[in-house]
């Protein structure tokens, strides 16, 4: 299918060829119709005068009117090398007083004194004048040949195309070599594409001849570099699921082959708790690794939109309220009575929130005994719309906060509990940078504890 489809060059040269032949082809049979007009008129000009000749020499005389030439003066008056000339004079009532009988022109109108016809006469093509002189009770016709006017508008035309054909010839050589030329960068461009390994996602070197070309360059170029990074993600994807998950599905078979050698029911129960946990563990751990990976895809195919902040923060603390019932925390939320709108992802703002919640539950937990409070705040100050999950935890000491942002970097207390895999604010982390966001890790406001806090430009109403 592709070997029917026309080249490149080929239709450039067809969109500057056409064109510029109709435009010759016209100008051509204008250049042609305003020879044949001006040759008509100098040769009309010319049998004209000769009928003038004519007519001076008719007078008044005893016998009437009568031609004061002799048939050689005629002869000499109206002769022509090339072309033969037929003369008639004809008095008032039509008929001849000399000349040629039968030398039929045009009947002239009222008030015109002269009229330019064609006609056949004794099987040949002539041009004819029919003259009436002012004050005259006469008329003359002159009549000649055509070779001469036939013979000059051959040669105008003649000498009216050839030097166009050549030209169109020249610049039809010229076309193709000069789109050849500026397409050769393109071509080369095509091979070193089509010889391109498809694991060989570095960026191609583009001679670029013009813009168009450069952007062309510039775009396949972007277009690998968004390829090598979602292979790369897939790849640390990959990655990250057999190395992080190893451990777990290893003490789950660990687990279960232990429980499988004991005969003793209470071990087996034992074991089988063992192996819930753990698989939670691993559950938890996959879900966070397709988070990072849904963040590696949205960096660039998800446009922000509005988003009723209030209403997402309210939907996901009832859903976080039964476990924070059974683990005997305080959840709650402020800030929601005002409806509160931002750019951003639901998907990924809820993650945000999803991913703050989940560590607080399971990291903050007060060491003094105190009850475990989590709070989910949302406030509005100048441009900016804060939202701020804070727990009375532990917290976490100034030098660590900005290195748990990274991935696979635990504090000490999920060091402490043995859960996790310190992606948790790696994701919020990689989240609020998609939503362009603002990311702030700090001491909780009253005592201690943690406050995790996302700043989102206010979305004007």
């Amino acid at each position: 299918m592709s070997g029917a489809l026309p080249s490149l060059r080929a239709r450039l040269a067809r969109h500057v060829l056409v064109p510029l032949a109709l435009v010759w082809l016209a100008g051509t049979v204008a250049s042609v119709g305003v020879a044949n007009l001006f040759t008509q008129r100098a040769f009309d000009r010319s049998l004209l005068d000769d009928a003038y000749a004519i007519a001076a020499n008719v007078r008044q005389g005893g016998q009437g009117l009568e031609l004061a030439l002799s048939p050689r003066e005629v002869k000499a008056l109206l002769f022509d090398q090339v072309e033969t000339v037929y003369f008639a004079v004809l008095r008032s009532d039509g008929s001849l007083l000399a000349g040629n009988a039968h030398l039929a022109a045009e009947t002239l109108q009222d008030g015109e004194p002269y009229r330019f016809s064609d006609i056949h006469f004794r099987g040949q093509a002539l041009r004819v004048v029919r003259l009436r002189p002012a004050q005259a009770a006469f008329e003359v016709i002159t009549a000649q040949t055509v070779h001469s006017r036939n013979a000059m508008l051959r040669s105008a035309l003649l000498y009216s195309l050839l030097p166009q054909l050549l030209l169109l010839g020249a610049l039809a050589w010229w076309l193709h070599r000069a789109i050849a030329r500026d397409l050769q960068p393109l071509a080369a461009f095509q091979q070193a594409l089509a010889q391109r390994d498809a694991r060989d996602l570095a960026p191609l070197p583009v001679q670029a001849s013009t813009r168009d070309l450069e952007r062309l360059g510039q775009a396949v170029n972007a277009l690998l570099g968004r390829v090598g990074e979602g292979v790369r993600a897939l790849h640390e994807f990959a990655g990250n699921v057999a190395h992080e998950l190893r451990t777990p599905l290893a003490g789950i078979r660990a687990q279960a082959s232990y429980g499988l050698a004991q005969h003793d029911p209470a071990l087996w129960r034992e074991q089988l708790a063992g192996i819930v946990h753990s698989e939670a563990r691993a559950s938890h751990l996959v879900d966070q690794l397709l988070a990072l990976a849904l963040a590696d895809e949205a960096r660039s195919a998800m446009p922000l939109q509005a988003v009723a902040l209030d209403v997402l923060v309210q939907e996901t603390v009832l859903r976080f309220l039964p476990r924070a019932d059974a683990a005997g925390v305080d959840l709650g939320a402020q800030g929601l009575e005002q409806p509160v709108v931002v750019q951003g992802l639901p998907l990924l703002i809820e993650g945000v929130l999803s991913n703050l919640l989940d560590n607080a539950l399971r990291y903050g937990q007060p060491p003094d005994g105190e009850t475990p409070r989590v709070t989910v705040a949302l406030a509005r100050v100048a441009n900016e719309v804060r939202l701020s999950v804070t727990d009375n935890g532990p917290g976490i000491a100034a030098p660590q906060r900005q290195e748990l942002l990274q991935r696979w970097v635990q504090g000490r207390e999920g060091e402490r509990l043995g859960e996790g895999a310190g992606l948790g604010l790696g994701i919020v982390a990689r989240y609020a940078e998609l939503l362009g966001a603002q990311l702030t890790v700090l001491p909780a406001p009253h005592g201690h504890g943690l406050c995790v806090q996302l700043a989102f430009s206010a979305e004007r109403s």
